[in-house]
């Protein structure tokens, strides 16, 4: 009896230790009209291609094509390509990456274990082109 107690307290410990440690995600994903950008608002219909960010391992840019609104093409035409273990990363990362965006409509995706640096450069190079379509729509609407 003894032991099936100490035990039974042993494993509820060691499951709440567990649960304490899982990592917490937002409730609500934010919307494409939110971000860093100077731009607000739903973004132009048209293809913007963000700036090329510079990464530990090479160049990383997006292009991106909005339509009514909506990100609906997200391509990664500059990745890191320096050697075979480049482009293993950007061949399995990206594809993941350009998921998220289009399942997100935003640049708030998350990063791709194992591929921390492309992963970053991919989501700012992302924003960058995400501001120049509301920075469109801006100029659109009061220009």
């Amino acid at each position: 009896m003894r032991r099936t107690l100490l035990s039974a307290a042993v494993t509820a410990a060691g499951v709440c230790t567990l649960l304490a440690l899982k990592p917490h995600q937002p409730a609500v994903r934010p919307v494409i009209g939110s971000g860093s950008g100077s731009g607000s608002g739903t973004p132009a219909s048209g293809t913007y291609t963000g700036e090329s960010v510079e990464t530990r391992y090479g160049p990383v840019q997006v292009r991106i094509t909005v339509s009514g609104g909506r990100i609906t093409e997200a391509t990664a035409v500059r990745t890191p390509f320096a050697n075979e273990r480049d482009r293993e990363t950007a061949g399995y990362a990206v594809p993941v990456l350009t998921s998220e965006t289009l399942a997100a409509q935003s640049a708030s995706i998350d990063a791709v274990s194992g591929a921390t640096y492309t992963s970053e450069g991919y989501t700012r190079s992302l924003q960058s082109a995400l501001d120049q379509a509301r920075t469109r729509t801006r100029t659109r609407t009061h220009g």
